[in-house]
């Protein structure tokens, strides 16, 4: 019987304004599935006139210029859309979406949803639940002596995956789909016994306890920063832009 990690996943990423879910926007975002290992995979890209401005230090990072994304991008709200739509998709045909750092991607995606349609990421898998697999959270738990950081690069560099036009959305997603082939292979007798759904629920407990041990050290250190504990999504604030 073929294992998860060996048969069809969906993968998704974005690139954005900054790092604040609730402030800021999405300027480019991707979706990519793939069947079975080494097989092609086929990609959908959006991108997006965000409306607001864009800083250099964002465009620095993924070479998005905010002229060229009001010249080429297409306004938030039927993107949002489709990209709700595409995910609740593969949701419905038993697709486990990868998503790397999960609660920054997909609680970007609700606010936008929230700012634009009036709805909520939420809404899209009342009927059919989504199944994430964070391969920050994963590698995280199974390997969680190891030091280092562990942003995309970093594991792709691990785990021997190859990682082209890093901050492309496209190639993220791609790139975080074959990290957690690959973590899932390298950890297979503690991972091929568990479902997606399994693994799905596990990870909201093992990101809780990252979370508070990161606090734990922030606070050792003196620092006020706030980690939330909440996957793979955050929850709505009552001040949320």
């Amino acid at each position: 019987m073929t294992t998860w990690y060996e048969g069809p996943l969906a993968a998704f990423d974005t690139e954005t304004t900054g790092v604040d879910v609730e402030t800021d926007r999405i300027v480019s975002a991707a979706v990519v599935v793939q069947d079975a290992p080494g097989t092609r995979p086929r990609i959908t890209r959006w991108l997006v006139n965000p409306g607001v401005p864009v800083p250099e230090a964002a465009t620095a990072v993924h070479g998005l210029t905010e002229e060229h994304l009001q010249h080429n991008g297409r306004w938030p709200a039927p993107v949002m859309y489709e990209i709700a739509e595409q995910l609740a998709e593969h949701a419905a045909l038993g697709r486990p979406l990868v998503v790397m750092n999960a609660p920054f991607d997909l609680t970007l995606l609700d606010r936008e949803l929230r700012r634009h349609r009036a709805s909520s990421l939420d809404r899209w898998f009342e009927s059919v639940p989504l199944r994430v697999l964070d391969p920050r959270v994963l590698d995280k738990h199974l390997d969680r002596y190891r030091k280092g950081r562990r942003t995309l690069t970093d594991l792709c560099a691990h785990y021997g995956v190859t990682l082209q036009d890093a901050h492309d959305a496209a190639a993220d997603a791609l790139a975080a789909m074959d990290v957690v082939r690959a973590l899932g292979r390298r950890f297979a007798t503690r991972l091929e016994r568990l479902s997606p759904a399994d693994l799905h629920t596990l990870q909201a407990n093992w990101h809780a306890a990252q979370a508070r041990g990161l606090q734990a050290w922030f606070a050792r250190s003196g620092s006020e920063e706030v980690v939330s504990t909440e996957w793979p999504l955050r929850p709505e604030l009552p001040a949320a832009a």
